[in-house]
């Protein structure tokens, strides 16, 4: 596999992970992230020793680009820990709406698009990560922005559409899905506590990745995705790191 590693290696990687911090954008049902020093450098400078940099960081499962597992919203169905590796190594398809989204904030993502990705790039491979590109990760982070609220409250971001969800998940047999908002149903659903489309990725027993970023710079199709996390038993979510290996 070794030569494997070199001919990847000198392809074009791409990072489609937000770095997290305090105050970053969130549901709003979450806590900010609390962070605290336990070692510094110096003697004294720290909360309980010297010589190296140390802290204690204490933030929700679903903070910044993050993994939503099965159990996420469906109890009895898989933990972060009980996702595969298998799982985490797969054909990159990204269908581009950002146009769409530009133009009408509210966009969903109807089956008729997927279709058209089909008509331009082939059929969609089964085990593929499809990703919704809309440049809403460019709004990072204003919180404000991304969330796009109006006059009454109600916010205003794309989000998929229950046909395409289906079409991908039972007919084309996809591993996972993405997105560059904070939610898989759109802004107007979403204001209204309504998580039917969120709800059904998970309930087919595969995860989905949210708060990607940069998929401006990936092909729509060709490259490959690289979804790693850490592995807390029993985990209801956690930050990831998330990139692309391009075709040149």
């Amino acid at each position: 596999l070794w030569e494997i590693q070199k001919m990847l290696a000198a392809k074009k990687f791409v990072d489609l992970t937000h770095e997290f911090t305090p105050g970053i954008p969130r549901w709003h049902g979450f806590p900010d992230e609390k962070r605290e020093t336990a070692y510094w450098y110096e003697k004294g400078k720290g909360s309980l020793g010297e010589g190296f940099f140390s802290e204690i960081y204490t933030h929700v499962g679903q903070w910044g680009t993050h993994v939503d597992p099965p159990a996420h919203f469906i109890r009895g169905l898989r933990t972060v820990d009980q996702i595969g590796l298998q799982e985490m190594v797969l054909p990159l398809v990204v269908i581009d709406v950002h146009a769409e989204s530009a133009k009408d904030p509210d966009y969903v993502l109807p089956l008729e698009r997927v279709k058209k990705w089909e008509a331009d790039h082939g059929a969609i491979p089964a085990g593929a990560f499809v990703a919704m590109r809309t440049d809403w990760s460019k709004k990072w982070p204003d919180a404000a922005a991304m969330e796009n609220k109006d006059a009454n409250g109600v916010a205003h971001y794309p989000g998929w559409s229950m046909p395409a969800l289906k079409y991908l998940y039972e007919q084309r047999k996809i591993t996972a899905s993405g997105h560059e908002t904070t939610d898989t149903d759109p802004g107007v659903a979403a204001s209204k506590d309504d998580a039917t489309l969120e709800t059904y990725v998970l309930s087919t027993n595969h995860y989905q990745i949210e708060l990607l970023a940069n998929l401006d710079q990936v092909p729509e199709s060709g490259a490959l995705v690289i979804a790693t996390f850490p592995k807390p038993k029993n985990g209801s979510g956690f930050p990831a790191r998330v990139f692309a290996i391009c075709p040149p």
